[in-house]
């Protein structure tokens, strides 16, 4: 099938490459096997397969599917709890919410609400903190297979300075993770990760556990928080006397490897950067959340200029929504304001929302672009008639133009259609 539309993808990254961006205004898709069989101008590869079936979408525009690189399932209902800087948020709005997924039922739910809501903001891929209950994470993977979703997840594990009711022993923490990564790791599209929810709730116990389920299933991912107040940043420095620094805690696990993400990472200290790049570690740049919180900046031009990879994350329910493309615009937005400036294009946005998350979660052989090979995982935008997304799309602007546009005016009534391997996850109705 090919299908025929705008395309816009970012096969190279646009930090290094000038032509990054790849654009067909009258663009094919030829999906075969759920794959990417080829990308480029309609006429050419309509040449080159004559005999395939063409989609007429050329009312709107296809890109790769979003992949958000952080964003926590428990926390859907914690959304709009504005006001509070980090810890507040944690103990007034977002730990009491988590309890609840101690019930299997409400955690069901909730799990469909949460998948339904990435796929109908387009949103194909995600790097997904799950539940403290090993039930309620357990329930979020196998909703995930039934959506068809690509979800990258595991049990969040603590044992300090957060409720009791979400604590894990050693022990338990150990042998649930152990049962959730043998049931899920590479089931479908399932893939598991590792996942302390910050060295300020896990002790070095905890970590220890960590460093063990890393070694013994290779292939599973590891994320964390890390740097993302100055509070929070105090308070780990207080319980870890002996770190010079908060990655110097998990470094000392043996935490920060190649399919590690750290959220935030807003004040790194100095030094840290470099042993970032070093390790080959990724960041999810979350800037919805960073600024409802009022966790600061991130410095994002020290992390081009340290080479330390970054994608972007929604943080749901710090952040403020589901929307990848908002994130973007509010990458841009704070960007511009920060203490030393960078003024991000289209091409950096889309980057970000795509190609680079899926680097991040250790998918860029599989996802991100239109590579010829990769899956097919896109979504199709088809703003409404009197949208003023509409009207800039029929007005004579260049590509690159209407990629700002999208990112700026698209919401999620734009969202037409999100599909894995060609196969639709979400329709409007």
């Amino acid at each position: 099938m090919i299908l025929r539309a705008a395309i816009f993808h970012t096969p190279r990254n646009p930090f290094r490459d000038d032509d990054a961006l790849e654009v067909f205004p009258d663009g094919a898709l030829l999906v075969e096997n759920g794959r990417v069989a080829a990308c480029g101008d309609y006429l050419e590869v309509r040449a080159q397969y004559p005999e395939a079936d063409v989609r007429d979408m050329r009312d709107g525009v296809l890109l790769p599917g979003f992949v958000d690189a952080h964003i926590h399932y428990p926390q859907v209902r914690a959304l709009g709890g504005i006001g509070y800087s980090l810890l507040d948020w944690l103990e007034n709005i977002t730990l009491p919410e988590e309890v609840k997924f101690g019930h299997p039922s409400y955690a069901r739910a909730v799990a469909q609400e949460f998948l339904h809501s990435l796929a109908s903001h387009g949103t194909t891929a995600a790097l997904v903190f799950g539940a403290h209950f090993a039930g309620a994470t357990a329930e979020l993977f196998e909703q995930a297979q039934a959506s068809g979703l690509r979800i990258v997840s595991g049990l969040v594990l603590a044992d300090r300075h957060l409720l009791p009711a979400l604590y894990q022993t050693p022990e338990e923490a150990y042998k649930e993770s152990a049962a959730l990564i043998r049931r899920f790791h590479g089931a479908g599209r399932l893939l598991y990760a590792v996942t302390p929810r910050f060295a300020l709730s896990a002790s070095e116990a905890i970590l220890e556990v960590c460093a063990t389920l890393l070694a013994e299933n290779p292939g599973v991912r590891f994320q964390t928080h890390m740097n993302e107040s100055v509070e929070e940043i105090e308070s780990v420095a207080s319980l870890f006397p002996g770190a010079s620094d908060y990655l110097a805690v998990y470094e000392r696990f043996g935490l920060a490897q190649r399919r590690s993400v750290f959220a935030h990472n807003v004040h790194p200290a100095p030094g840290e950067l470099e042993r970032l790049a070093a390790c080959d570690s990724a960041v999810a740049f979350c800037p919805a959340s960073n600024a409802a919180l009022g966790s600061g900046f991130f410095p994002l031009q020290r992390h081009v200029q340290a080479g330390v990879r970054f994608a972007l994350g929604t943080d749901v329910g710090g952040g403020t929504g589901f929307g990848m493309l908002k994130e973007g615009l509010l990458a841009y937005l704070t960007q511009r304001l920060a203490p030393s400036p960078v003024t991000l294009n289209a091409a950096h946005l889309l980057y970000l929302a795509t190609r680079a998350g899926a680097d991040a979660l250790g998918l860029e052989d599989q996802i991100g672009d239109f590579t010829v090979g990769k899956f097919a995982d896109f979504v199709y935008l088809r703003p409404p008639e009197t949208s003023p997304l509409r009207a800039v799309m029929r007005s004579p602007i260049s590509p690159e133009r209407l990629l700002g546009a999208i990112f700026t005016l698209a919401g999620t009534e734009c969202i037409e259609e999100t599909c894995v391997e060609g196969n639709p996850v979400f329709q409007a109705a």
